[in-house]
């Protein structure tokens, strides 16, 4: 992939996108700082979502997480993108999948622990996103597969260039788990088998990094 490089004196360039036409609360989200990144992972600094999504800075390399979250039947968690959001909306994708932010505890300072500072922002998000109580949220076996590195443009505004931390849990009983999806970040959610993920993946709109996971780690033979 190609990398973008970043301004280092003075900050990031100026971007001028007008919000107005989005979403409010969603352009609300577009401030909030994010982890600048190297392709090795190492933290240059923070960034807004804004600056870090604009296909006009690259987009700038920053730090995410995707979950897959799995029943007793080892069927997928599914959630659809609300037609709000401004990246990719309404697509398909994982169960969740967002940004640890800049702070102590999102880059796991506290620990000396980047995974851990993820798992935090999953289980956060996880309660933003899906309303998966955080008790619940953290009870969760998120077990850490590894990073990914990808680069994908939405349309020709926007696009995602991220180290991606992909956490993988199964749960006992999925039916027991408190879900209430907020519908300014989620439309739709549903759980589905190997075959029925197969299918849709060739019918429906999802997500980039989704594909790129899915295709890696979840399609092989015995995944």
């Amino acid at each position: 992939p190609q990398h973008a490089p970043l301004a280092r004196s003075g900050g990031l360039a100026a971007t001028s996108v007008d919000l107005s036409d989005y979403d409010a609360h969603q352009a609300t989200l577009m401030e909030e700082r994010v982890i600048l990144v190297t392709p090795e992972d190492d933290v240059l600094g923070p960034a807004s979502k804004l600056d870090t999504h604009l296909m006009s800075t690259g987009p700038l390399l920053h730090r995410a997480f995707s979950v897959f979250l799995f029943d007793e039947r080892h069927r997928l968690l599914l959630q659809r993108r609300a037609a709000a959001k401004i990246t990719f909306p309404s697509a398909w994708t994982n169960t969740c999948c967002s940004h640890p932010l800049f702070t102590p505890e999102e880059k796991g300072d506290d620990v000396g622990d980047a995974v851990v500072g993820a798992r935090r922002a999953a289980v956060r998000k996880l309660e933003q996103e899906l309303g998966l109580p955080e008790p619940q949220g953290r009870a969760l076996d998120l077990r850490y597969l590894g990073r990914i590195l990808y680069h994908a443009a939405a349309d020709d505004t926007w696009g995602e260039h991220e180290v991606d931390y992909l956490f993988v849990a199964q749960v006992e009983d999925g039916a027991a788990l408190t879900l209430a999806g907020n519908e300014n970040e989620v439309s739709d959610v549903e759980w589905v088998s190997r075959d029925e993920f197969t299918r849709m993946m060739q019918t429906e709109k999802f997500t980039p990094w989704c594909r790129v996971i899915a295709e890696a780690l979840l399609m092989g033979e015995g995944g």
